[in-house]
């Protein structure tokens, strides 16, 4: 029997788990299921607008986590101000009358669910993977099944898959469990899995897809709460189906920018997964920013367990943050594709730039559908042009010892102080994003003087090396349409 991942807690629609066996479990009330605040899980304690893991700006931040099998750790407990109580709607609000204040409207808007599509999937001896079953029954969810089961998986026991299905996101949890039986040649394995039109908010329900897989396991065909979760949960798609929530009113875009975030890169996410990334990588961190800042297509190989790895694409995601206004529009923008297959192949081929994953090894080969190939800790090009980027400066080096300096006070305030407002993907998405916007700032004011010339003295007030990094900065110039600055000819000689 697989065993329950300690991962996070049930969710309240969810089933509790019965002591019976498997082919004793019984539905919970259906008023017990369908009732699904999202913040009941939170606990008495202290409450800070925390970036990463809360459940929107102003959202309860987190405080602690534990260890997880998938090299990163549980999502971290929420707290909160013991004033502040779930409305009837599940959303916290002060307990006297009165206008929501903006954090509680920004809490609104993030919570608003989002949810278009759930489903199961298989593995049939005889056919392969198979769409056993899925709300709404005219959703075209055609390929989902060589998502959700990713190759390689019958290796694991347990594993989570982010990925996407043409204007959607999905998240399935895998399950692969032994069984005394022929026809399936003594192993049961299955994915549950949902789409959304954003990926920020899919590990919320992780919880509830893991649980799941193991009952459609253990009691293959009872679908009846992923029904209730779907009609709790599903989205309002309006007649073209392209999109499905507004957009966050411009008053929570504002504060989500006085705090120095993008709300793009805000993604709740189990705790600890970019101490993880900065870990694996350690200063290749530095060639992956240069790489994802400069818009380029990065591929990474890994073989099953996926999740880790999806949460790899996510970290390059953040790297690649500006937020000076109007400079990130003349160039494709970076898109997460997350775990991709031979299926995706076309789709990748008209994409300008993008960071995904995957474990299929012949994706190498395709030397066409990217510019970096990425092979565990090993980054590698094909492109001659690019080679030379792989090589770190002396400014990289200087950066990366930096960002582990400030990790490591982190960490001390952490232990010391019980610091539980500060997180590590705080550090890191802001550490990366005022490095990008240094960079830009320096470019613009210097493309607006008198003598539009890039000098030694200006290349290091931007954090570069002017010798190291001049390919890099050319590069930068010709991508992000700074076409009219001159580059001193002390950059190539100092």
């Amino acid at each position: 029997m697989v065993e329950r991942s300690d991962r996070a807690p049930l969710l309240d629609w969810e089933e509790v788990p019965s002591l019976e066996k498997p082919g004793g479990v019984s539905p919970a009330p259906a008023k017990d299921r369908l009732s699904s605040p999202s913040n009941s899980r939170a606990s008495p304690g202290c409450s800070a607008p925390v970036f990463g893991w809360s459940s929107g700006p102003g959202g309860p931040a987190p405080c602690r986590s534990g260890s997880g099998s998938d090299g990163c750790s549980t999502p971290p407990t929420t707290c909160r101000d013991e004033g502040l109580q779930p409305d009837e709607e599940g959303y916290l609000s002060d307990s006297g009358p009165g206008e929501l204040s903006l954090e509680d409207r920004m809490v609104k808007w993030e919570e608003k669910d989002q949810i278009v599509s759930v489903f199961v999937v298989a593995f049939n001896t005889r056919s392969g993977n198979m769409l056993e079953w899925c709300l709404p029954k005219d959703m075209d969810l055609e390929g989902v099944e060589f998502k959700a089961i990713a190759s390689g998986s019958h290796r694991v026991t347990t594993d989570f898959i982010y990925f996407r299905k043409g204007h959607y996101f999905g998240l399935a949890c895998f399950a692969n469990m032994a069984v005394e039986s022929t026809v399936e040649r003594g192993a049961r394995m299955k994915s549950v899995g949902i789409l959304s039109p954003s990926y920020t908010l899919l590990y919320r329900y992780m919880s509830f897809l893991e649980h799941q897989v193991r009952l459609q396991l253990q009691t293959p065909g009872h679908y009846s709460p992923l029904e209730a979760f779907y009609e709790d949960k599903r989205a309002l798609l309006p007649p073209s189906g392209d999109a499905v929530v507004a957009a966050c009113p411009a008053i929570a875009w504002g504060a989500a920018l006085n705090h120095s975030m993008h709300p793009e890169m805000k993604i709740t996410h189990p705790a600890g997964c970019m101490s993880q990334f900065i870990r694996f990588f350690g200063e290749q961190i530095m060639v992956l920013w240069k790489l994802a800042l400069l818009r380029r297509r990065i591929l990474i190989f890994s073989p099953p367990p996926v999740g880790v790895v999806c949460y790899r694409v996510y970290g390059c995601c953040c790297l690649a943050n500006i937020s000076i206004p109007g400079v990130s529009t003349a160039v494709p923008e970076f898109r997460p594709f997350f775990y991709v297959n031979v299926a995706d192949i076309s789709a990748l081929e008209n994409e300008l730039s993008y960071v995904a994953c995957t474990t299929e090894k012949i994706f190498e080969e395709k030397k066409d559908l990217y510019d970096v190939y990425v092979d565990n800790q090993n980054v590698k090009t094909y492109r001659d042009g690019l080679k030379p980027l792989l090589r770190l400066s002396t400014a990289d080096r200087e950066k990366y010892r930096k960002l582990t300096e400030q990790r490591q006070m982190l960490l001390y305030s952490q232990e010391e102080n019980g610091d539980c407002v500060s997180s590590e993907e705080d550090l890191f998405i802001l550490f990366f994003l005022e490095q990008n916007n240094r960079i830009f700032q320096t470019l613009s004011e210097v493309a607006g003087s008198p003598d539009p010339t890039l000098t030694q003295e200006s290349v290091r007030a931007m954090g570069l090396d002017p010798h190291g990094d001049r390919l890099f900065l050319l590069h930068l110039l010709e991508i992000y349409g700074y076409d009219t600055l001159l580059v001193s000819d002390q950059l190539c000689c100092s």
